[in-house]
């Protein structure tokens, strides 16, 4: 993770769905068919999503750290057990984000501090990551997140 002193109490969420680029920059992996050059997130190695492919075999690449705010809204009520929250609950934005080069469009939280009212469709928007919990072990658990774009 970007500016990590201590790796072993900070890992993703989920393995293989963003990784850092030797700058430090966070970028998502995704699945590319090797036949046709279609793109899916979350990836896999297998079964191409494009229904005009009978494709089976994707490798896995780096997708846009950037894109445009394709849709969004704000999170208002706790996830319902067994699903990790934090008390108290503080309401979140989910931005739908669209990438223009690989022709998907990415579903993540936005960021802490930026909730629905500071967005509009059409800004830029750049993956970063964020702490989402801390596990039973006292691992700080890391997923990918929305921010907007300087």
């Amino acid at each position: 993770m970007p500016g990590d002193t201590d790796a072993a109490t900070r890992l993703p969420v989920i393995d293989g769905w963003f990784a850092d680029d030797d700058s430090g920059d966070t970028h998502l992996i995704a699945g590319k068919c090797v036949k046709c050059g279609t793109y899916v997130f979350p990836p896999r190695t297998d079964n191409c999503p494009n229904p005009g492919c009978d494709g089976d075999e994707l490798t896995q690449v780096p997708l846009a750290r950037r894109g445009t705010l394709w849709s969004y809204t704000e999170n208002r009520y706790a996830p319902p057990p067994p699903y990790p929250s934090p008390d108290p609950f503080e309401p979140f934005a989910v931005a739908a984000v669209q990438l223009a080069d690989e022709g998907l469009i990415i579903l993540g939280k936005v960021v802490e501090g930026t909730l629905a009212a500071d967005l509009k469709i059409g800004m830029e928007m750049e993956l970063t990551t964020m702490p989402l919990f801390t596990d039973d072990e006292g691992v700080e658990r890391i997923t990918y997140a929305w921010k907007v774009a300087e």
